[in-house]
């Protein structure tokens, strides 16, 4: 049974003859003093912000009943119509001055216009489009559960905020779901949502892909050498053209932004290997060119053969170079061009077509294995290259792998070995995760035989499309 009281049904819908005159209280009945008990057992008030529901199937009326009647106790009011604090439960007669519903206030839709976008189309009959012929023939309607609205707001405070969803879950299959996933085995413990911004924590990673860089993720030590060309028959002049003028990008970068000047002699297979050095020292206004990090007298002596020096003060300042790096990989890895300008930004756009012409979508290939394995939950990408590390970083923006790769998930292994990179990287992850090694070196491959983690040879652009369709197949 519909609920009764809302006059959106006033005009398509005759008057029940159940219903005979009565007087009319002195007390005016405005929306929140009373609210409507419906077929649900639930009282619902008309100022309350959510949406009553109806019965699930509507049919045509048997012959000789009206629409929406109530059965007729004398001339009293049918019990449990109206309840609460003001509801009506005199039992006195009914005056024929107020048998025209049209005296009672109207609650349309209007009324509840903060409670729904402009294009909402409600599933509910108005009575604009309810007619008493229409209503001769059975139409059935599904019941649509929808999530409650606050009721301690005002209209105004959620006014165009409210779009309610086609099929919205009720709070009973959320907290089923809820249950089912707490509820679910080894493998999917951890897991979040990709809604979910906050990344998984590193003891939660089940499975890592180490990547080696030059001529597996990307083409370029090939095309300086022409080995690239001879051996996949291309120009050889322009492959070589090619790698020059990007080797000139990647060091301009590398020296304008990254400090490579300061910190050649002072690599660091990690980001964070001179962090505890850092006093966390507010850098927007220190002065990296008048800091004394070259000093005279240090000459060519700055940086021991393990990139450490004695002197506390110079190791602060170490730290904050590469922490400025650190800042400047994070803001600019997804739009490098912000960094470089016009008119570098025109020209590193146009080397960027001519290398994917030059190797066949190469990056494109690669970029889209990257891709599928963090759209998967608890897995990640990590970069070990034998390029020194900020060289590394110039690389990774400028051929747009920096969403694909964290900062925190380079290593160089220029003066410790992949082997030791290998270790230290297990050592982050745990070994209860798995290892998956993608390179085309054979120092990459003895690394991963020493640690028993399968090895994935790419060796042409072949193996990288033959390594998506295994990791859209998930057979990784």
């Amino acid at each position: 049974m519909a609920a009764y009281g809302q006059s959106q049904y006033s005009t398509g819908i005759q008057q029940a003859p159940s219903y005979t005159p009565y007087p009319h209280h002195g007390q005016s009945y405005t929306v929140p003093p009373y609210s409507i008990k419906t077929e649900d057992s639930l009282s619902h008030s008309p100022a309350q912000n959510s949406l009553l529901s109806y019965a699930s199937n509507f049919s045509s009326s048997p012959s000789g009943q009206a629409l929406y009647s109530y059965p007729s106790h004398g001339n009293s009011i049918p019990p449990g119509i109206f309840q609460g604090a003001n509801g009506i439960s005199s039992s006195a007669a009914f005056s024929s001055s107020q048998q025209d519903f049209s005296a009672y206030p109207s609650f349309t839709q209007g009324q509840y216009s903060p409670y729904y976008s402009s294009h909402y189309n409600t599933p509910y009959l108005t009575a604009s489009n309810v007619s008493p012929s229409a209503i001769s023939t059975a139409t059935s309607y599904l019941q649509q559960d929808h999530p409650s609205v606050i009721t301690n707001q005002s209209p105004e405070s959620l006014a165009g905020e409210y779009h309610p969803p086609a099929s919205p879950p009720t709070p009973e299959k959320e907290q089923d779901s809820a249950q089912q996933r707490r509820g679910s085995d080894g493998k999917l413990r951890g897991r979040k949502r990709a809604s979910d911004p906050a990344p998984p924590l590193d003891s939660e990673i089940e499975r890592v892909f180490l990547w080696d860089l030059d001529e597996t993720l990307i083409i370029f030590h090939s095309l300086l050498t022409g080995t690239f060309a001879t051996r996949f028959s291309k120009d050889s002049a322009k492959a070589v053209s090619l790698g020059l003028w990007m080797e000139e990008m990647i060091f301009n970068l590398a020296d304008t932004w990254l400090f490579f000047n300061d910190l050649e002699e002072c690599d660091q297979v990690h980001i964070d290997d001179v962090a505890s050095d850092d006093n966390g020292q507010d850098l927007s206004t220190y002065n990296f060119a008048a800091d004394g990090f070259h000093s005279p007298s240090s000459g060519a002596t700055l940086c021991l053969g393990s990139g450490v020096h004695g002197g506390v003060d110079w190791m602060r300042k170490l730290a904050f170079r590469y922490r400025r790096v650190k800042e400047v990989y994070n803001t600019y890895k997804n739009n490098i061009g912000g960094v470089l300008g016009s008119p570098k930004r025109e020209e590193w756009l146009q080397l960027r077509r001519d290398m994917e012409v030059m190797t066949d979508m190469w990056l494109t290939n690669a970029v889209k294995a990257l891709t599928l394995i963090n759209s998967r939950p608890n897995c990640v990408n990590v970069l070990v290259t034998t390029t020194q590390l900020i060289p590394a970083l110039s690389k990774v923006l400028l051929y747009g792998l920096g969403s694909a790769f964290p900062i925190e998930n380079i290593y160089s292994a220029t003066k410790t070995g992949k082997d030791s990179c290998f270790e230290r990287v297990v050592q982050r992850f745990g070994r209860r995760a798995v290892y998956v090694v993608v390179g085309d070196g054979a120092e990459e491959e003895s690394a991963a035989k020493k640690k028993n983690m399968p090895f994935w040879r790419v060796s042409c652009r072949a193996d990288l499309d033959a390594l998506g369709h295994a990791l859209e197949l998930e057979y990784l």
